[in-house]
């Protein structure tokens, strides 16, 4: 019985925690919003690219999908597109090593010069 008692009090709990990390989401400016989803879509649509991480790689719509993830996991510490770059899609957190695109002619770039590259586009 005892037991049952917590349930409630973690689901509130939970359910707190969710809105709120949800409720920072929200302040995002639409403007820095329509620019993040932009620099996502440019991952998706990666021609002839692979997105590396951690050494290995990834197509285009697989990368552009963990990097939402991750997105959506530090949504409160992302207030615009350049903290995007910095803050999500730079380097893996786990390693530290940078993340790349790779292209077929075997040319390497990180991410953040590539996501950079597309940002002043949007300016």
């Amino acid at each position: 019985m005892y037991g049952m008692q917590r349930i409630p009090l973690f689901a509130g709990v939970f359910a707190a925690l969710f809105l709120a990390l949800g409720a920072a989401a929200d302040t995002l400016p639409p403007a820095e919003r329509r620019k993040i989803e932009s620099l996502l879509a440019a991952v998706e649509r990666l021609p002839d690219a692979v997105f590396v991480r951690n050494g290995k790689s990834y197509p285009p719509r697989s990368a552009a999908k963990f990097l939402r993830a991750k997105w959506d996991d530090r949504a409160a510490d992302v207030r615009n597109a350049d903290e995007f770059i910095t803050k999500v899609a730079t380097r893996s957190s786990t390693t530290g090593k940078p993340y790349l695109v790779r292209y077929a002619d075997g040319r390497e770039v990180e991410t953040a010069v590539f996501l950079r590259e597309k940002l002043a586009k949007f300016k």
